[in-house]
């Protein structure tokens, strides 16, 4: 069997019991490169095959999973975050699949929730906003049209960044076109949750900058919203005035 894991966003620990259990398992192991932790590495048995798929192709890859597969082991192809969200995981299914090689995929903590709990922050705020648009800024890699940032960042909803901190001078004008009033909070959070983690706040005018001093280009995420702000109302879930299907209202 071939399994998917969601590594996490890069603290070993936040793996999930399934996916190290998978990896103590495994013949064969193929890691995403820098964006995973290695630590989690130590969780593979002795004799176990590791490979970095930085170097390789997606046929590298899959011809490395078949061999696996034809000599009986359980192979994991570990992916950071949670491999769902820009983890390409979907042609090397397609490929297993192809060839009727059976495989699972284990759903890890994704950098977006790393970083919103970096931030000491929540997405969704009553009155604020109650939408989380993730998403990326174009680069090399195109965007469909009707997904350019300044076409999003018209809802003014929270947004979550990836991908897009080596582009922060064109983000930050993408989000500005789009609607964002300047003064909208922003935040930069690099490797969230591994020991380096950093955090910058400022907003969309000045967050660009903050990032340049800071020498921070990659693996961070770029937050946008006025959740990030100080002005929301309560959540009507623990309001004493407010009924639902398992309190009464008490006053």
């Amino acid at each position: 069997m071939i399994h998917f894991v969601g590594a996490g966003p890069g603290a070993p620990d936040l793996i999930t019991l399934r996916g190290a259990k998978l990896l103590g398992e495994a013949g064969m192991i193929i890691y995403a490169g820098s964006l995973v932790n290695p630590e989690l590495l130590k969780l593979a048995p002795s004799g176990c095959e590791i490979y970095n798929s930085a170097s390789m192709t997606l046929d590298e890859v899959i011809e490395k999973l078949k061999s696996a597969h034809d000599r009986g082991m359980d192979a994991v192809r570990l992916h950071t975050g949670d491999p769902s969200i820009y983890g390409a995981i979907r042609e090397q299914m397609d490929r297993l699949k192809e060839l009727g090689i059976p495989y699972d995929v284990t759903p890890g903590v994704s950098s977006f929730c790393a970083a919103a709990a970096a931030a000491g922050a929540e997405y969704t705020l009553p009155s604020v906003s109650q939408t989380v648009i993730i998403t990326r800024m174009e680069g090399r890699t195109p965007v469909p049209p009707r997904e350019k940032l300044s076409s999003l960042a018209s809802h003014q909803a929270s947004m979550a960044l990836f991908l897009s901190s080596g582009l922060m001078e064109s983000t930050c004008a993408a989000l500005l076109e789009g609607g964002y009033p300047p003064d909208t909070p922003a935040a930069v959070v690099y490797k969230a949750s591994w020991p380096e983690q950093k955090v910058l706040r400022g907003t969309i005018a000045t967050i660009a900058a903050q990032a340049e001093a800071e020498n921070i280009h990659n693996t961070a995420l770029i937050l946008i919203g006025r959740f990030l702000g100080n002005d929301y109302e309560l959540s009507k879930l623990y309001d004493a005035s407010f009924s639902h299907g398992f309190r009464a209202a008490s006053k």
